[in-house]
């Protein structure tokens, strides 16, 4: 008996271990380094009440992450929202699309984590132009990329650390510059002026969704854990109410450090945020901690975007030139350099609220595929257990993506259009291709064989 209580007692323990260490993967794919740019955007739209769009995005997001966590349970394969698509609407062309926008907005989001490295944050050390050294960016992690850079659980961990710390930082600094009399929290409830207060926080909670929306990318790692059905739900949750409370005190210190006129000038919000408050944390302190933060996320963006975009292209979904690889380091280089070009390019012609904008509205394309896809699929039953969701919530979700949907800008929609229509041209190019291909071989076959 007690042997089977030690046994008991150690599987407990090691599933505690896996839940902590696959939530730590989570947490840093949720804990995105766009927060570290975006208070400033966030202002611009809902003044002082930094916190409430972020709360309001956080419990959309609760709702297509329990859709996520029933289909990845009941579906525990990597590929995420394109494979469920494939499952629900038995056509090539909408999986495809889904997918295509997951690789279009981790292009996008790559763009605007460019910017917001090129910023105050960059210039803090050297005062260059944000433009150039955006591309230059860009550039450095096509060329780390090309190297074959290995994301680990120990790296994912110090990074998600790193950035932790830096907002950890903001909160401490500004409850002890309100302790001492300093700042004043309420401006947390100062509306945005000229704007209705209900529509100015439905239009934050677009750009503040920008900051919750990598839990899609833990979908695509399910097959490395154990008890997906068990772990992967309690991961998900706990990962994005942890983001959800740090970026909640995050917004609430920022405003209450800085009228919201001064945030919206700071392309390094956070940065602006620490110096008022007199803490004496050293400008290129923070700066670094915040560089770090932008620059594993746009790394480990472009990665999973390469990565993607070589993986159809294998599958003959894209352009078989992009399957290319180097011959010793085996990364795909044509890839790199595509989705590396098409970032460069969004830099040059986007600011940083439209391409987080512009993302938001690519992923809410994916998360109404993934709402949809649980209902439709209720009926399709498998062998094992797995997590299932109120039917209520998937309903709920779906509402939450046509409700932001129908709030993005008529230049975010062109920029997604654009982005789609592209990947739709490259689709089309890919099959003509494979049929040519398929006639030539059906034509040799034949004349051989006469």
């Amino acid at each position: 008996m007690t042997a089977h209580r030690q046994a008991e007692g150690h599987r407990r323990v090691e599933a505690a271990a896996g839940d902590a260490a696959h939530g730590g993967r989570i947490l840093g794919d949720v804990l995105g380094a766009g927060v570290y740019a975006l208070m400033g955007v966030l202002s611009e739209k809902v003044g002082g009440m930094l916190w409430v769009p972020l709360l309001l995005a956080l419990l959309l997001a609760l709702l297509t992450a329990g859709s996520y966590a029933e289909l990845v349970t009941k579906y525990p394969r990597a590929g995420g929202a394109a494979v469920f698509a494939e499952r629900t609407f038995r056509s090539p062309l909408l999986a495809f699309l889904v997918g295509f926008s997951m690789l279009a907005a981790g292009v996008t989001s790559a763009a605007g984590l460019a910017i917001a490295f090129s910023g105050e944050y960059f210039q803090t050390f050297l005062p260059l132009p944000v433009l150039p050294v955006a591309l230059v960016f860009l550039a450095a992690i096509a060329a780390l990329n090309a190297r074959g850079i290995r994301e680990s659980m120990g790296a994912n961990l110090v990074m998600t650390v790193i950035e932790l710390s830096g907002l950890v930082i903001v909160v401490v600094v500004v409850a002890l510059f309100l302790a001492r009399g300093g700042g004043d929290l309420a401006r947390a409830m100062q509306p945005p002026e000229g704007t209705g207060v209900g529509l100015a926080l439905l239009s934050g909670a677009i750009v503040a969704y920008y900051s919750f929306v990598g839990f899609e990318t833990s979908a695509n790692v399910i097959e490395e854990v154990k008890r997906p059905s068990r772990t992967y739900p309690r991961a998900l949750f706990g990962a994005l109410v942890t983001a959800g409370a740090v970026y909640v005190l995050v917004g609430l210190a920022s405003a209450a450090a800085l009228p919201a006129s001064e945030l919206q000038e700071s392309t390094g919000p956070l940065l602006a945020v620490v110096e008022a408050t007199g803490a004496g944390i050293p400008s290129w302190l923070f700066s670094l901690i915040a560089l770090i933060a932008v620059a594993n996320g746009a790394l480990l963006t472009m990665i999973m975007a390469s990565r993607l975009t070589y993986g159809m292209a294998d599958q003959g979904l894209l352009p078989e030139v992009l399957a290319r690889v180097l011959p010793r380091r085996r990364t795909p280089w044509v890839a790199i350099l595509a989705t590396t070009l098409v970032a460069m390019l969004l830099t040059l012609v986007g600011d940083l609220a439209t391409l987080a904008e512009t993302v938001v509205l690519l992923l809410l394309f994916v998360f109404l595929s993934a709402n949809v896809s649980v209902l439709v699929l209720r009926r399709d039953a498998v062998a094992h257990e797995h997590f299932r969701v109120w039917t209520a919530v998937p309903v709920l979700g779906i509402g939450s993506c046509i409700l932001l949907l129908t709030q993005q800008r008529p230049v975010v929609w062109l920029f997604a259009a654009i982005l789609l229509a592209a990947g739709a041209v490259l689709y089309a190019l890919a099959r003509w291709s494979r049929r040519r291909e398929r006639r030539q071989t059906d034509a040799a076959t034949a004349s051989l064989s006469s």
